[in-house]
């Protein structure tokens, strides 16, 4: 199937539509995306009717994760907030043995069948396994990404490590929180000298050290495994983080 390329003249006129994967790793990604003069916005839609668009427009012998990212976005171009020309959608692509790398050949085949052949797919991949003129994966953007990775990775860490035992109901969520809300506006705000690496990992670790837990307690630890979408979003995965600490247990 011949591919829209998505080209230098569209990365000022078109928005880019990213799937919530990873709903506190791409909210900084979004914002990194934009820094680097890009019209980016996270999709938050999240009702049924996603996964009604994902089992009409995808085989339904594919991965569950195929049919939430590709219905999540099929729907939200059928929600009429979009300028059908003026949108282009990104997916990442693994280049790996996982159906993952086919999802982007998903997504175009059911933008072709749902009347969207017009709108471009971007593949963000770190293989060199597609290029378009308007997007490119530059140091900066890549320093922000590899950032917004990280500092995700460590706030859900913390996050799960603290709450089973906090003292204090709800003092873990909030710090989760009040980060969230700090590195996106830091982000926002290009504040270089708050978005040091190291400087915002050491900042997260002392204050999550902070809160005081009952060390006391010994529960078990319950591994969460699995596919990355499934694994990490709430939706996808019935809310099992809620079910495990609901049920005594420590989700890693």
């Amino acid at each position: 199937m011949e591919r829209v390329i998505f080209t230098e003249e569209m990365k000022k006129t078109h928005t880019i539509l990213i799937p919530t994967m990873l709903p506190v790793h791409f909210n900084m990604m979004v914002q990194i995306l934009r820094q680097n003069g890009y019209k980016a916005e996270l999709l938050t839609n999240d009702s049924h009717a996603v996964i009604d668009q994902g089992l009409r427009n995808v085989h339904n012998d594919t991965c569950y994760p195929a049919l939430l990212v590709i219905g999540q976005m099929i729907d939200a171009l059928e929600s009429g907030r979009y300028d059908l020309d003026k949108v282009a959608l990104l997916i990442t692509q693994t280049g790996g043995g996982c159906r993952a790398t086919n999802y982007i050949a998903f997504l175009r085949k059911a933008l072709k069948e749902a009347g969207y052949p017009q709108v471009p797919v971007l593949s963000l991949n770190m293989a060199g396994l597609e290029g378009n003129p308007g997007f490119k994966i530059t140091p900066k953007l890549m320093d922000g990404l590899v950032k917004a990775c990280t500092w995700g990775d460590l706030l859900l860490t913390v996050t799960l490590r603290i709450r089973p035992y906090e003292i204090n109901h709800g003092e873990t969520n909030a710090l989760y929180n009040k980060w969230q809300t700090r590195l996106y506006n830091d982000i926002v705000n290009g504040n270089r000298k708050a978005t040091k690496l190291k400087r915002v990992i050491d900042e997260i670790i002392d204050d999550f050290d902070k809160i005081p837990i009952d060390e006391s307690i010994k529960k078990p630890k319950v591994g969460v495994v699995g596919e990355i979408l499934v694994k990490f979003h709430p939706d996808a995965n019935n809310n099992i983080i809620d079910v495990i600490e609901r049920e005594g247990g420590e989700a890693v």
